[in-house]
């Protein structure tokens, strides 16, 4: 036992885009940002940053030596880095660092015009950007001490009314703005349990007591509405220690924009990259790609972040690198950005394993293992490739793994159903039914449930509101859960887009049927989902659809799925794409696997982007995208990292081994010991991805993550390390039980009097699909030379044991 244990833990130990320069300057090395600049009004203000040019691309900002001039003072004037408007009219201000010059255009307007600072643009902007409307603070659900925000202001009505008419209206001060509790409070100048949130001498203040001097007027219908925000530079390539400021301009409905950075909220997606502080400054913290958010009035968006590896690589290593499609061609881009070379291309045998396993989640037999191996034909990996799409198991493999997502599960449906929505999945597989009919058909699903199996979907999200959750975060791969209360922190989605989506599932319906586990899906020809915010139905609309009115009579799930699996919805096909790259190669472009948020973006944009598009233009036939990521040198480099790219953990430079699922381990074992798992009320021959439900008792899948199907998201599967698993590999019942069975592999070469050298080459071949090197060969059959007849199965288990607790065994590589 204790040498199993520790030759286990030692296996565990062993594991354990940007865009270009809008610019016409050619050669020169100098850019200024914004390039065209437009102020309006007198209080308008625009930070400039001036950024190194470098192969097109912005490569860092310049602080020190520049020097700043106006082609018109009289119209604009720089001041620390600062354009300020003096008076009407268009000027060039230009920056001259070593003889290099950039400029920018500047136009400005209504400057005799008086600044009225808006509440739903401006003063809304300064509450959420100092915590007042924070989720920690008055945005709290409850708010604080009986002051009460929505969070981040997604409520312009409600907070006006709460911040002017709430208390008696004791928060604004009209005829003397300065003693406002709104500032006393934010000031300290009264005591204030969240401190001192701006001084009294800054913008932040003089918006909010102006605001209040003019009258606090309330928000408008006709108040310009923020239409979208950018960031400059929207990519930039830097190196460890580097800083970079930032900016944001929000662009307003009728056409005026303003530098808004210092109300934003900024956040990096990947700290080990690079991290952002409150005012925009970037500083660079590692190697690598990462994103930072900046969001300002419930918009998002993105800047990249790309600090190459310290790699010195000719590039001939890219020049020349194997490629079989676009997805080469886009993986080899991004690692030449990041200096990572790509690893050699795997070994038959590995290519051979991880296929199998990737594909239809077993392992090969030992006669299909030699037969590939032994071919020396040019295509034989398509070959194999095409024949594991035909295979029985491959429907096995991907039923169960829609099973996973769709919820098949007998806790929630009596056993008929239950068994009547695996069979649709496993149909649809089986027919290789493409993605948006299998879809539609679902979400758009009625009648008997006993007949129609997808309408099972409908009896385990039985309110409108569940049922808007799952198929989002199912088939966009987007949670927008946080809308339902509020507009969402962190993404784009509003609390009146979440109503509209939701409402769209507000007419269905079901009833018992006539049979046990029956029902039946319908559509009423009324009834609407009420959204809490308003006290009435919002139209209903797919998040970013077409609205439909409230008596249109017709059933809304169809225009729901018109938009829902439309070529032109990106994120349908993207979520899908990142399902199944996910399966293939173990790191999704978007990790987490179901977190295609906006603020979370994909580790390869262009790729994700061209997969989805390439899976559209197919007709979203999985079975082509799959068959293209086989295909892909990508997908057939080895795992055996170079040093210069060991660190790569997100974009491909090589294969990343991982442990293989639960299921698809226990029938590994199985297999490889030809010892089938016996499962209560099933056939003794069926294998763990068989089963049609979660629903069986079995302390190994238990213990190796299996998922309990209770609620959508790839979180439920769980593939991290534990004690307890090293010890059940190590002594525990599965392993020692079938290395036991008196009908077993073991038993059938013992009893066929199999000689030493056929024994062990079998046990490789069944357990790594490869055969033995000559090392391992000898001191193997060292061993069982030396054993008796009878100690000779003692020692052939043991040998068993090694392998199948060993990591080439027990993860996919």
């Amino acid at each position: 036992m204790y040498t199993r244990f520790y030759s286990w833990l030692r296996c565990l130990a062993l594991l354990i885009s940007i865009p270009s320069p809008q610019t016409t300057r050619g050669a020169s090395s100098l850019a200024v940002l914004p390039e065209d600049i437009r102020l309006a009004g007198p209080s308008a203000r625009q930070r400039l940053v001036v950024e190194r040019l470098a192969d097109g691309r912005y490569a860092g900002e310049i602080t020190n030596g520049l020097t700043w001039t106006s082609s018109d003072s009289g119209v604009v004037r720089i001041e620390s880095g600062i354009a300020i408007p003096v008076t009407n009219g268009t000027a060039r201000i230009t920056a001259t660092l070593d003889n290099k010059t950039a400029s920018a255009s500047v136009t400005v307007k209504n400057i005799e015009r008086p600044t009225l600072w808006n509440f739903r643009n401006h003063v809304q902007p300064v509450l959420a950007k100092n915590g007042c409307s924070a989720g920690a603070c008055h945005g709290a659900a409850a708010g604080q001490n009986g002051f009460r925000l929505s969070l981040r202001g997604y409520d312009d009505e409600g907070d006006y009314l709460a911040l002017t008419r709430h208390a008696l209206g004791r928060r604004v001060t009209l005829p003397d703005p300065g003693r406002s509790m709104i500032l006393t409070k934010a000031t300290a100048a009264l005591p204030h349990k969240g401190g001192k949130r701006f001084e009294v001498d800054s913008l932040d203040y003089r918006i909010v007591a102006e605001w209040i001097a003019a009258g606090a007027p309330p928000p408008a219908k006709n108040d310009p509405r923020i239409a979208r925000i950018e960031v400059l530079p929207a990519g930039v390539v830097l190196k460890p220690g580097d800083t970079q400021q930032l900016l944001v301009r929000a662009h307003f409905s009728d056409g005026h924009s303003e530098d808004v950075t210092r109300w934003v909220k900024f956040n990096s997606a990947n700290a080990g990259v690079s991290q952002v502080d409150d005012n925009g400054g970037i500083q660079v913290t590692g190697h690598g790609e990462g994103a930072i958010t900046a969001w300002y009035l419930s918009r998002i968006a993105i800047a990249t972040v790309t600090v190459p590896y310290p790699n010195d690589l000719s590039p001939e290593i890219f020049a020349k690198a194997p490629r079989r499609n676009f997805i080469d061609d886009l993986v080899l881009d991004k690692l030449r950005d990041l200096k990572l070379p790509p690893s050699p291309r795997s070994s038959d045998a590995e290519f051979l394993r991880r296929a199998y396993l990737d594909t239809m989640g077993m392992l090969p037999r030992a006669a299909e293992s030699r037969a590939f191996l032994s071919d020396v034909s040019p295509g034989k990996r398509d070959a194999l490739i095409e024949q594991l799409l035909k295979r029985p198991e491959f429907v096995d493999y991907w039923t169960y793994r829609w099973s996973d997502l769709l919820l098949v599960n007998s806790k929630k449906l009596k056993p008929a159903a239950m068994w009547s929505y695996s069979n649709w999945i496993r149909n649809n597989v089986a027919a290789n039914t493409p993605w948006d009919t299998f879809v539609r058909s679902l979400v758009t699903a009625q009648g008997s449930t006993l007949e129609n199996g997808a309408g099972n979907f409908f009896v385990l999200h039985d309110d409108p509101r569940a049922l808007t959750e799952t198929t989002s975060l199912a088939f966009l791969g987007m949670s927008i859960n946080c809308a339902k209360c509020h507009n969402h922190p962190m993404e784009k989605w509003t609390n009146d887009e979440y109503y509209g989506m939701a409402n769209l599932f507000a007419r269905v319906r079901t009833k018992t049927g006539r049979t046990d586990g029956e029902n039946v899906v319908f559509v009423s020809s009324e009834g609407d989902l009420v959204q809490p915010l308003t006290g009435r139905p919002q139209q209903p609309r797919p998040l970013e659809g077409e609205t439909l009115a409230l008596s249109a009579p017709e059933d809304r799930r169809v225009h729901l799925a018109n938009w829902l699996v439309s070529r032109d919805n990106p994120y349908f096909s993207r979520a899908v794409v990142n399902r199944i790259w996910a399966n293939f190669f173990g790191v999704g472009l978007v990790e987490n696997i179901d977190d295609l948020r906006i603020t979370n973006p994909a580790s390869n944009e262009k790729l994700l982007t061209a997969a989805a598009q390439y899976l559209a233009d197919q007709k979203f036939d999985l079975q082509s995208l799959m068959r293209t990521i086989l295909q892909s040198e990508t997908y057939q480099r080895t795992s055996a990292v170079l040093p210069e790219n060991a660190s790569d953990t997100r974009f491909y430079s090589h294969y990343y081994p991982r442990r293989l699922m639960a299921e698809v381990l226990l029938d590994a074992i199985s297999q490889t010991l030809d010892a089938p798992e016996k499962f209560a009320g099933y056939p003794e021959t069926w294998r763990a991805l068989q089963l049609p439900d979660v629903n069986v008792d079995s302390y190994f899948l238990k213990t190796f993550g299996r998922p309990e199907r209770s609620v959508t998201c790839e979180c439920e599967r769980s593939a991290e390390p534990s004690v307890t698993q090293v010890l059940h590999i190590a002594n525990g019942n599965t392993l020692n039980k079938k290395l036991s069975a008196p009908k077993n592999r073991i038993t059938a070469a013992l009893e066929q009097k199999v000689d030493i050298e056929n024994m062990i080459e079998e046990a490789y071949l069944v357990s790594f699909a490869r055969h033995p090197h000559a090392a391992e060969k000898k001191r193997i059959a060292a061993l069982l030379s030396e054993a008796g007849e009878k100690e000779r199965r003692h020692v052939l288990e043991d040998v068993y044991w090694a392998l199948l607790s060993s990591k080439e065994f027990l993860f996919n590589h």
